[in-house]
């Protein structure tokens, strides 16, 4: 099943005001950020790319953070497979394109830039498209971490190679280790929770 998230056709507003909370989960401490329209960011604290607090508003009891939050422990729990939180990414045009057919990919399935190229009708863009996949604002529920390299190596990923495998793990996906040349291990593959 596809996820069900569709990230909006229209712009983000990026003056909209946010709020934000740290959550817990098996991978570290992550940040989640909101607008009122739905999910801007989730990223791990410790991420390069993770922006400053600035104006956004501390908070526990904000609905799109909460099911965020809701939705990041089952899904890690092994009890959800897609997510349904609205998502308010800022974005270029062909970034949301990108990020759409991110979200359109089934758990477990994996893709190369160069097939997310040509699934956005850019066969020649695999770079651009690297370069919009790593500007990701909402990891795991857009879900970038299942981007590999043509030959199967794990290639790289903005919360860490460690992370990258063991988020593919949780999808059925092993990797031996987490070095960007490692390339995916094809038998046992369904070696999933439930």
């Amino acid at each position: 099943m596809a996820y069900s998230t569709v990230v909006a056709r229209k712009p983000a507003d990026p003056q909209a005001p946010l709020t934000y909370r740290d959550i817990s989960t098996p991978l570290g401490e992550m940040r989640l950020v909101a607008s009122p329209a739905g999910l801007r960011g989730a990223w791990f604290t410790d991420q390069a790319l993770l922006p400053p607090p600035q104006d956004w508003t501390l908070t526990d009891c904000d609905p799109i953070l909460e099911q965020a939050r809701r939705e990041l422990d089952a899904w890690f729990a092994g009890g959800r497979r897609a997510f349904d939180v609205a998502l308010d990414p800022v974005g270029t045009p062909f970034q949301h394109e990108v990020w759409r057919a991110l979200c359109a990919l089934d758990f477990g399935t994996l893709t190369s830039y160069g097939e997310l190229a040509r699934a956005v009708n850019r066969p020649k863009g695999a770079q651009a498209v690297g370069g919009a996949v790593g500007r990701n604002p909402i990891s795991i529920i857009i879900p970038c971490h299942r981007v590999i390299g043509a030959d199967t190596s794990l290639t790289g990923f903005g919360g860490g190679l460690a992370r990258k495998q063991a988020l593919l793990a949780h999808e059925g996906n092993r990797y031996l280790s987490r070095s960007a040349r490692a390339r995916r291990v094809c038998d046992g593959q369904a070696e999933l929770p439930w």
